[in-house]
């Protein structure tokens, strides 16, 4: 069957999927698969704590894989449909499609859809997994990661401008918390302010000589939240913050660099530890390097990995999310492509 990228991109897009809310998202990509012909499994997902994850949903949550029946497909596309927030519906002028996950990541899941139907007209057999939680935690890729199909190689999808990423960068996930005793104010010296605690420990891991790759570049450290104490006129017993460090090496030492310089000031816990990759090159097709993180450091068990994909990530996250057209059928092409030399290989 032909499939029209654009058009099931801006269906896909019309569904809102965030984190922990990609239910009718997978109710829909099940149905549609099967519809095609395809055999479809939904893989349950759990929803996190409530109590610790502000926001969580409360409907079932699934990652939803497909294939011919009876097939075990040496290439597997994959990539998330859950998105960030806020949402927004999709849109559309001459040369772009507009709307929350339009490049990350869904006009990547309507073109790996639609490279698989071309690749089943020409007689080859490729599978879909398409998971949840990609944004948070990649919850979704840990679960597919138990259950294998065999496959030989992974087409990840990512916003990667049509490009054949050669690296991406790993993520470890802080939490700092400093605890402190309240008292007023005007009499300091009779408590003891956690923001102070913090604020030191924050000023003393932005000084951290971060690990450095000659062909990928610079790790990243960014301060994303910061929280804490009751009132002005109250000294603050309690403060936290989150913190993403985007890296290109093994996070062993950082680790222990950031429970050192933390001391007893904060406790510290790791809520996310996703490891740097490195990619092969195909000849003939560009390449890149990948600065953000994907699901391929949790999808270990499926295939050695390729990531690309169709859009910019300099747009995702952002209120002016887009797709070029242009690039997302060029993308069809181009997974089409890559799957037939992968297996010639």
């Amino acid at each position: 069957m032909t499939i029209d990228p654009v058009a099931l991109t801006r269906r896909l897009v019309d569904i809102e999927s965030t984190t922990y809310h990609e239910g009718a998202a997978g109710t829909f990509l099940a149905e549609y698969l099967e519809q095609l012909g395809y055999t479809v499994e939904r893989q349950g997902v759990s929803q996190p704590d409530p109590t610790s994850t502000p926001g969580c949903g409360q409907e079932e949550r699934f990652n939803v894989y497909a294939c011919r029946p009876g097939a075990t497909p040496a290439v597997v596309f994959s990539t998330h449909m859950d998105t960030v927030p806020p949402y927004f519906a999709s849109s559309e002028d001459q040369e772009f499609i507009y709307g929350r996950g339009s490049c990350d990541a869904k006009g990547i899941i309507a073109a790996q859809i639609a490279a698989a139907e071309r690749l089943r007209e020409e007689g080859v057999s490729t599978g879909l997994l398409f998971v949840v939680g990609e944004e948070r935690d990649s919850a979704g890729a840990a679960v597919a990661n138990n259950s294998p199909k065999g496959s030989r190689y992974l087409i990840n999808g990512e916003p990667t401008e049509n490009r054949l990423a050669l690296a991406s960068k790993g993520a470890l996930r802080v939490e700092l918390r400093a605890k402190g005793r309240m008292a007023h104010s005007a009499y300091p010296e009779l408590g003891e302010s956690a923001i102070d605690k913090l604020v030191s420990v924050l000023h003393d891991l932005r000084g951290i000589v971060l690990p450095v790759d000659a062909v990928v570049g610079d790790s990243t450290l960014n301060v994303g939240l910061i929280s804490g104490g009751r009132a002005p006129n109250v000294i603050a017993d309690q403060a936290e913050a989150h913190l993403l460090i985007r890296l290109v090496g093994p996070s062993d030492e950082m680790r222990e660099q950031i429970r050192v310089i933390a001391g007893d000031r904060a406790e510290v816990a790791f809520s996310l530890d996703l490891p740097f990759v490195r990619m092969r090159e195909i000849a003939g097709i560009p390449t890149m390097i990948a600065k953000f993180t994907t699901d391929i450091p949790s999808l270990t068990a499926w295939g050695e990995p390729f990531l690309l994909g169709p859009g910019s990530i300099h747009v995702a996250h952002t209120p002016d999310e887009r797709l070029a057209k242009k690039e997302l059928l060029e993308a069809v092409d181009l997974y089409v492509s890559l799957v037939h030399r992968l297996l010639a290989e």
